[in-house]
């Protein structure tokens, strides 16, 4: 059974033994796994025609470039590469009902979620259709009152004011009986989706997903935000306006790509390298004034957007109310851009604090329970606990002890919950063997958010451990370093590193390179910083010396021994201090033999 957070039992007992077991369990070691090997004649083909390194060039091919033709599209995109937006099933239908509703000077209604892919979508379509017609607003529902996707509140609000055409992004796939509700109110649907459909689709005017399995479209895996820019831009193809009309946001469909994690591959990259550039040279006004506020103003990369803005645009909606961050992403030069910025930041100020101390409480849980330590899976509930971060807790759990996770708590009279996954383990798939204990659920493999009746959280929580322990091996219950190429450090120079940056933007599915290299020394004493942090410099025979900085491996500092020969395994990345760059090794992973 689960066994639920209680604030009378003494907080510092459970925090010790909170500590003492999860050093005694769960000082897991990663394992490493290297790459499949490449066919060794297309690798060298490719290497000679592009005049790079040959483990780079192992590398492209790993990722399904395998001639000189599919590289030169890789390290060169270009927005010609983007494909017609008319080839997603009923565009057509959408613009020919927006068309009318712009002639007929109808109300519409721009909707989203409340995440960072919601609100960005609802600012990029609220600002694209604002050159077109005044009887325009957005909405977004509360998080806490009326939670994910459409809303009867929305339908409510659109219906009292006299909309007659939402357009709902980022939301709206499984809202089956929502839109018959707006149906019989006479409003229309045109919904703009890109999670996975269920086996009926909601009879919305449109539907436009390409994931649903009669849509033809070539790339599957746009973010909400990229589905929003793909209807601005066949509006715009449509009609023969500059490019520039729809083109101006790509910032904002970068920032979703990064935060919503979706693959950076194919038309996902195009866009998220274009959108790159623009947020490093001609951002937005609004996401200008986060970046100022954020402390770091230029030189952004998809991992710095993940980690500096997304966070405090989500924020928002956590804490408050998303519609701050919309209003932030709408602002104008010579606006209050700045006052918008700075409250976002506030909200995210106090939405760490929520996470900090929610986290340590999760600990402190599942530390003191042996029921909990010793299952393949986490559940914990406490009725107190903010909904709004609950979702970086089971995040952070799941690091912590590597397992699926579900973080839940009360919200508006039933219990809520987050949940997350490891690599390789369908979560979705496990939730759907525990339906008819929930109201309901949505998400997929990795991420997932559901809600139930309270008197169901025990019985949940022992059938998700079943259907989880029935299926999860113990290797997927161990954290995994994939390594993309064995290389010695002589390899590494200024031209590795430039033909290397040219594959990002990096993110899922052409993640920055993982390198090992064995048999290094150190070229001085290992040296802890941070916390839990450990600064070295290493070298091989006939090779530079290299600084490392290993984030989390303080451990090895005594470890690690002058003449004593160790296994690395780390990215490359750019250095830079006091304006002067370097290239420096981020290890990941030290082994000694």
């Amino acid at each position: 059974m689960l066994v639920r957070y209680t604030a009378h039992v003494p907080f510092l007992i459970i925090q010790l033994k909170c500590i003492f077991t999860v050093r005694r369990q769960y000082k897991m070691e990663k394992r490493w796994v290297l790459a499949s090997d490449c066919n060794d004649d297309t690798v060298a083909k490719l290497a000679e025609e592009l005049n790079i390194d040959r483990s780079l060039a192992q590398i492209l091919v790993q990722r399904n470039i395998c001639d000189f033709d599919q590289a030169k599209d890789f390290f060169r995109p270009e927005l010609n590469h983007l494909h017609d937006p008319f080839l997603m099933k009923d565009m057509d239908v959408a613009i020919a009902r927006i068309e009318t509703a712009l002639a007929n000077h109808e109300k519409i209604l721009i909707y989203g979620d409340y995440d960072v892919d919601g609100t960005t979508s609802v600012a990029l379509a609220f600002s694209f259709f604002s050159q077109l017609t005044k009887n325009i607003e957005y909405y977004i529902p509360d998080r806490y009152l009326e939670g994910y996707g459409i809303s009867t509140a929305g339908i409510d609000y659109a219906n009292e004011n006299g909309f007659s055409l939402i357009i709902a992004l980022d939301c709206g796939i499984k809202s089956i009986d929502k839109i018959d509700y707006a149906n019989q109110l006479g409003i229309d649907f045109i919904i703009c989706d890109h999670h996975l459909p269920g086996d009926e689709l909601p009879q919305a005017i449109a539907v436009l997903d390409p994931k649903r399995s009669d849509c033809a479209y070539p790339f599957k895996e746009l973010a909400g935000c990229g589905i929003g820019f793909k209807l601005a831009q066949a509006y715009a193809q449509k009609h023969g306006l500059a490019k520039e009309t729809y083109l101006q946001y790509l910032d904002l469909v970068m920032v979703s790509i990064a935060a919503d994690i979706v693959p950076v591959v194919g038309e996902n990259r195009t866009l998220a390298y274009y959108g790159l550039k623009k947020l490093n040279s001609n951002p937005c006004e609004g996401l200008r004034a986060l970046m100022e506020v954020s402390g770091r103003t230029e030189n952004y990369s998809i991992t710095d957007v993940v980690f500096t803005l997304g966070p405090r645009i989500n924020a928002a909606g956590r804490i408050d109310h998303a519609k701050h961050a919309v209003a932030m992403l709408l602002c104008q030069v010579d606006s209050n851009s700045l006052e918008q910025s700075e409250l976002i930041n506030l909200k995210n100020t106090e939405r760490k604090t929520y996470d900090q101390d929610i986290t340590r409480e999760a600990l402190a849980l599942i530390g003191e329970s042996e029921i909990l330590i010793n299952r393949k899976t986490t559940v914990v509930f406490n009725e107190n606990w903010h909904k709004g971060v609950i979702g970086i807790v089971a995040s952070r759990l799941t690091e912590k002890y590597y397992r699926p996770t579900i973080v839940l708590t009360k919200s508006n009279g039933h219990v809520a919950g987050s949940c997350r996954s490891v690599v390789g383990f369908d979560l979705y798939e496990a939730l759907s063997g525990c339906a008819h204990l929930l109201d309901q659920y949505g998400g997929h493999k990795f991420a997932a958010g559901l809600t139930m009746q309270e008197q169901n959280v025990n019985a949940f929580a022992d059938k998700f451990e079943e259907i989880v322990s029935a299926s999860i091996t113990d290797e997927l219950l161990t954290p995994m370093i994939r390594i993309d190429a064995e290389i010695e450090l002589a390899q590494i120079d200024g031209k590795f590193y430039r033909v290397l940056s040219q594959m990002g933007p990096f993110g899922p599915e052409n993640m920055a390179p993982i390198f090992v290299t064995h048999n290094v020394y150190l070229a001085q004493h290992a040296m802890a910083v941070g916390q839990n942090h450990l600064k070295i410099n290493i070298k091989q025979q006939n090779s530079p010396i290299f600084e490392g900085i290993a984030f989390g491996l303080a451990e090895f500092q005594n470890l690690l021994q002058p003449r004593m020969p160790f296994s690395v395994c780390y990215t490359l990345e750019e250095n830079v201090w006091r304006d002067k760059k370097r290239l420096q090794l981020n290890i990941k992973g030290i082994k000694v033999k």
